[in-house]
Order: C-alpha cells, then sequence, then structure tokens
C-alpha cells in the first residue's frame, strides 16, 4: 500500500512539473513582447526627426516664428530624419498648435501640412522642400509654412511637428484638409514621430 501510495505521489510530482515547463516554454521571452520583440505585440520603429534649430521641448526661436509677419522670421526649419522602415516611401508632417481650441470644438489650430517628402530625401531642408513633396494649410495661411505667432503672456504654447513614414506616395490635391489627409494616410503608415517646440509673444 505504501509502495503505491509513493508510487502515486512520484507521478503526480513529475505531471505538475512538467506543467510547469510547458506553461514557461509559452511565454514570451523576457523584454520581447511589447515593442515588436519575438515574443509578438506591436511594432515600433525606431523613427526620429531631428533639427539644429532648437532642442525637442525647447523654445522656438523668432527666425521660425512670426507666422504671417515676415521679414527675417517665419522661416521653415530644417529636419533630418532617421530610423524608417525599409518599406518608407515618402514622409508627411502636420505642424500644429495644440493649445487652441477653435470654434467650440477640438480642432486646434494647423500651422503647415507637407506630403509625399521622398525617403531618400532623408528630411527637409531650411526654408524649402524636396522636389515632389505637396505643401498645404487648412487653418491658417495657403501652402506654405505658418510659424508659431501665440500671444504675449505667462504662457507657452506647444507646436508638434507630427512626422509619419507611409509606404506608398498620395494622391492628394494642395487644397486637402487634415482630415482627408489622414483618411489619406490609413494603411500607409509605417512609423510615426514627433518634435515638441514651445513659444509665447514677446511683450510690447
Amino acid at each position: 500500500m505504501r509502495t503505491r501510495l509513493l508510487l502515486s505521489l512520484t507521478a503526480l510530482t513529475m505531471i505538475l512539473m512538467l506543467s510547469v515547463h510547458d506553461a514557461a516554454a509559452q511565454q514570451p521571452p523576457a523584454g520581447g513582447g511589447g515593442r515588436g520583440g519575438r515574443g509578438g505585440g506591436f511594432n515600433l520603429p525606431p523613427l526620429m526627426m531631428t533639427t539644429d534649430a532648437f532642442p525637442d521641448g525647447g523654445i522656438i526661436p523668432a527666425k521660425h516664428a512670426g507666422g504671417r509677419g515676415g521679414g527675417n522670421g517665419n522661416v521653415q526649419p530644417a529636419f533630418k530624419f532617421s530610423g524608417a522602415p525599409d518599406t518608407t516611401v515618402t514622409y508627411a508632417i502636420i505642424f500644429h498648435d495644440i493649445d487652441v481650441a477653435l470654434g467650440g470644438n477640438t480642432d486646434d489650430v494647423l500651422h503647415w501640412m507637407v506630403w509625399n517628402i521622398p525617403a531618400s530625401a532623408g528630411g527637409i531642408p531650411e526654408g524649402k522642400l524636396p522636389e515632389g513633396a505637396v505643401a498645404a494649410t487648412s487653418t491658417i495661411g495657403k501652402g506654405a509654412y505658418f510659424g508659431p505667432g501665440a500671444p504675449a503672456g505667462e504662457r507657452y504654447h506647444h507646436y508638434v511637428f507630427e512626422l509619419y513614414a507611409l509606404n506608398a506616395k498620395l494622391d492628394l490635391p494642395a487644397t486637402a484638409t487634415r482630415a482627408e489627409l489622414l483618411a489619406a494616410m490609413a494603411g500607409k503608415t509605417t512609423a510615426k514621430a514627433a518634435y515638441v517646440g514651445r513659444y509665447r509673444g514677446m511683450a510690447q
């Protein structure tokens, strides 16, 4: 009787050990499940956009601000793009002031949009765009970069350059709205990045 009991306990122990081993084997490797590792999960390409004009989160200098002011201001900053997936064909940028709500709605102030920036360009030069790129705005201005123009005061406005890497060119006219651009990018976006600048006007 004692021998049969010992054999039963031994068999039960082996079953439990095998169950634990199987469960552990089915778990994804540590750190591999959340960011595109072998354990599955979503993919997060290391897309980056950088500029020498101002630090990420820093103050946008007067050269790149000014709105409709002209003069030495209102110059589009240069950006470099890196880390995009190999399938990237073009880039798109949406530049907007997130500290504003218009007309009682959730829309903010759209300062500039550009798409069909060739992936081969690796970015955009200061004050101009690579050949083939299409620029538009739908809140203020028409087709040209529109620099920050927040009023003077204690509060800085936050201006976001959103960069999208796309696996195709977009068939959109220069009159396209932000909603139309976002709809056209659906299903074609391979990666996304952002760069933030702060700005407030100077008191007179």
